[in-house]
């Protein structure tokens, strides 16, 4: 704790703040710390106890991910209070973890919609991945009824499900697309040059257009 204290720097927690999320640390330095100290699973759920954003983070890097049971990670996840803090643990412990397709479906369906929202992400990396099994169109039934009017860290998680469906599966493509375009959300998302929209139908065409060019 007092060496994540020391490399708190404060103008990148301003930016980091807009974002909605209360640490201040470089995340290349924390990596950093993090392969020095390799995996210590006490230590990481330690870390997380302490309820510190930096700490979480740098737990996350150093747990492994298939020693947690499906319930810890139920827990954790409604104790991440930041997006950072999440959207790292749905990525680098909840995907790597045994009870991720149960906790995906018992996520979708949470009441909390930042829950839900990780439900959602699962749900995009099966699309992406391991598609066998999935309704991809009772998916983007659901999309489409719920999206428009979704808090916004769950449509955020459901446009990146519609525009992994469109990019990966030609047979629901025409669909998703005109789907982005009805629904318009994300349409005027701010973009930095060079960076793709997240706007499904633009989104959608660009990764497309890539696939070819490869």
């Amino acid at each position: 704790m007092v060496e994540l204290a020391e490399l708190e720097d404060p103008k990148t927690r301003e930016v980091n703040e807009k974002h909605g999320d209360d640490h201040g640390v470089n995340l290349s330095k924390l990596r950093a710390l993090a392969k020095r100290l390799k995996t210590q699973q006490e230590l990481a759920s330690r870390l997380w106890e302490t309820d510190d954003t930096a700490a979480r983070l740098l737990a996350i890097l150093i747990c492994r991910p298939k020693a947690f049971e499906r319930d810890e990670l139920d827990v954790m996840l409604r104790e991440a209070r930041t997006p950072k803090v999440h959207d790292w643990l749905v990525n680098y412990v909840v995907k790597k973890n045994p009870h991720s397709e149960e906790l995906r479906l018992a996520w979708s369906a949470d009441p909390d919609p930042v829950v839900a929202s990780a439900g959602w992400a699962l749900t995009t990396e099966r699309v992406a991945k391991k598609p066998e099994g999935l309704d991809l169109a009772g998916l983007l039934d659901v999309i489409e009824a719920q999206m428009k009017e979704a808090p916004a860290r769950l449509q955020w998680a459901m446009n990146h499900c519609l525009a992994q469906i469109g990019i990966e599966h030609p047979e629901h493509r025409t669909r998703a697309v005109d789907i982005g375009e009805r629904l318009e959300v994300l349409k005027d998302y701010p973009t930095s040059p060079g960076c793709t929209s997240p706007f499904a139908p633009v989104w959608i065409t660009e990764m497309v257009r890539r696939q070819h060019d490869t």
